[in-house]
C-alpha cells in the first residue's frame, strides 16, 4: 500500500510534536527545581542575614555585659534559628564571638593594671607624706601647753589616721603588705587599733579585755580589717547609734561580731556585699565607681590573704542592721607572752663618813615604787591626750620647779596618748 504524502507528513509532525512534549515536560521540571532551589537559597540567605542581625542585636551585646559584670566564661547565647547548629555559620559566628571576647578581656585587663599601677604609684608617693605628718603630730603633743591646742592637734591626728588607713587598704587592693610586723597582742588591742582609725569612733562600743593574744603578723591586717567594717556599720546608721563589738572564743578560734543599728541592706546589696567581703573575685579598678567604694573590697583581700572568714546577715543583728561575723583562726591566736621578774635590789653597806668600817651591815629594802599614773580615759577606752606640761595630777610625782627636765623626758606620755595607733601605724617611730 502507498503512502500519500500527506499521510507522511501528518506521521513526521506526530512524532516531533510528541518529541517536542517529551522535551517541554523536562524543560518543565527543571524550571520547576530550579524554582524551588531558588526558593531554598531565598531561605537560607534570609536566615543567616537575619541570624547576623541577631548576633550583632543580641548575642554581641550580651557578651559584653557579662564582661562588664566581670564573668569573662559566660555562654555566648543560643542561635536564632537552631537547625543551623554546626554548620559553617555557627562555626564562623563562634570564631567572632570568641575573638570579641578575647579582645575585651585583654583590653579590661590592660586597663585595669594600668589603673591598679597609678593607684600604687600615688599610694606610695602619698603614704610617707602621711606618716610625716602624723610624726609632727607627735612632736606637737609633747610640747603643747595649751589643752585648746591640743584638742586641735587631736582632730589632725586622727584625720591623719583615717588618711593613713585608707591608703593602706588601697596599697593592699593593689598587692602591697599593708604594714611591717608588730609583736604578739592582745586580740582586743588589735581591736582598739582598728577604733581609732574611723571617724566615728566615739560610737563603738567595744568588749572587756579578754586573755586572748594574737600573733604578730595578723595585727596589722585584723586592725585594718575591722576598722574598714567599723567604719561601713558607723557611716550606714544613725548617727546618735551605737556600733557593738562583741568577742567570743570558740573551739576553732574567736569570732568578732559588729552589730549596726542601720536600716539594713536590700538583698540585692546583700548580695553584692557578700560577694565583695568574699575575696574570691579579682579587684576592678575601673569600677570602684565615683566615689570609690572599696572599704568591702579591702576587707575580702584581707579575708583571702591572710585566712580570715567574714560573713554578713541581718537576721541576727542585735538592732536589727547588719551583723558582721569576723572569724579568726587558732593558728593565729599565740599563748600569752611570759613576764621576766625584775631583778631582786642588792643590800647596801652603810660606812661612816671617815671610811672606818662600820658596825655592820645595813640593808635597804626596795625602794617604793612611784604610784603608778593615772590617765584619763574615754567611755570607749581610748586614752584623752594631755601635754607633759600640763599641772601634774596629785599623787604623781614631779621634777622640783628649779630642775629643768632631762632631755626626753615626755617620750613615755607621747607615746601613751599615742594609744593602739602606735602599735598598730607601719611607720610610726618606736620609742
Amino acid at each position: 500500500m502507498s503512502l500519500t504524502v500527506e499521510t507522511v507528513l501528518v506521521a513526521v509532525l506526530g512524532v516531533v510534536a510528541v518529541a517536542s512534549s517529551a522535551a517541554l515536560l523536562r524543560m518543565y521540571g527543571m524550571l520547576k527545581r530550579q524554582r524551588v532551589a531558588t526558593a531554598v537559597a531565598d531561605q537560607r540567605v534570609s536566615e543567616r542575614e537575619a541570624e547576623a542581625a541577631y548576633l550583632a542585636s543580641r548575642r554581641l551585646p550580651a557578651l559584653i555585659e557579662s564582661l562588664d559584670r566581670g564573668a569573662p566564661d559566660a555562654a555566648t547565647g543560643d542561635l536564632r534559628h537552631p537547625h543551623l547548629a554546626g554548620t559553617g555559620t555557627d562555626a564562623a559566628y563562634q570564631q567572632v564571638l570568641e575573638r570579641v571576647r578575647e579582645a575585651l578581656v585583654k583590653s579590661v585587663e590592660q586597663a585595669d593594671d594600668a589603673a591598679g599601677a597609678a593607684v600604687q604609684s600615688a599610694t606610695r608617693s602619698l603614704q610617707p607624706l602621711v606618716y610625716e605628718l602624723q610624726r609632727a603630730v607627735s612632736g606637737l603633743v609633747d610640747t603643747a601647753r595649751d589643752d585648746r591646742i591640743l584638742g586641735l592637734v587631736h582632730r589632725v591626728d586622727h584625720s591623719a589616721s583615717q588618711l593613713a588607713r585608707r591608703l593602706q587598704t588601697l596599697g593592699v587592693l593593689t598587692g602591697t603588705w599593708p604594714g611591717r610586723q608588730r609583736e604578739d597582742t592582745l586580740l582586743l588591742e588589735a581591736v582598739r587599733g582598728g577604733v581609732s582609725r574611723i571617724r566615728d569612733y566615739g560610737r563603738v562600743k567595744t568588749p572587756r579585755p579578754q586573755p586572748v593574744h594574737l600573733a604578730g603578723r595578723y595585727v596589722e591586717p585584723l586592725g585594718l580589717l575591722l576598722a574598714e567594717l567599723m567604719d561601713n556599720a558607723a557611716r550606714h546608721s544613725a548617727p546618735t547609734t551605737p556600733v557593738e563589738i562583741s568577742v567570743l572564743e570558740t573551739q576553732t578560734g574567736v569570732s568578732i561580731e559588729v552589730h549596726d543599728a542601720g536600716p539594713g541592706m536590700p538583698p540585692e546589696v546583700l548580695a553584692e556585699a557578700r560577694r565583695r567581703v568574699g575575696g574570691r573575685d579579682r579587684v576592678r579598678f575601673t569600677k570602684l565607681g565615683t566615689p570609690a567604694a572599696y572599704g568591702l573590697l579591702g576587707v575580702g583581700v584581707f579575708a583571702d590573704r591572710y585566712g580570715f572568714r567574714v560573713s554578713l546577715d541581718s537576721e541576727h543583728s542585735r538592732h536589727g542592721g547588719i551583723r558582721v561575723v569576723v572569724q579568726v583562726p587558732r593558728s593565729m591566736l599565740v599563748a600569752p607572752p611570759t613576764l621576766t621578774p625584775e631583778p631582786a635590789v642588792k643590800p647596801a653597806v652603810e660606812r661612816p663618813p671617815n671610811g672606818a668600817p662600820g658596825p655592820g651591815p645595813a640593808l635597804t629594802g626596795p625602794p617604793e615604787s612611784d604610784p603608778a599614773p593615772s590617765y584619763a580615759v574615754a567611755e570607749d577606752g581610748l586614752p584623752v591626750r594631755r601635754s607633759r606640761h600640763a599641772a601634774p595630777s596629785p599623787g604623781n610625782f614631779s621634777l622640783p620647779e628649779a630642775e629643768p627636765p632631762p632631755e626626753g623626758a615626755g617620750r613615755s606620755l607621747a607615746a601613751f596618748v599615742q594609744g593602739t595607733r602606735r602599735t598598730l601605724d607601719p611607720q610610726e617611730p618606736q620609742p
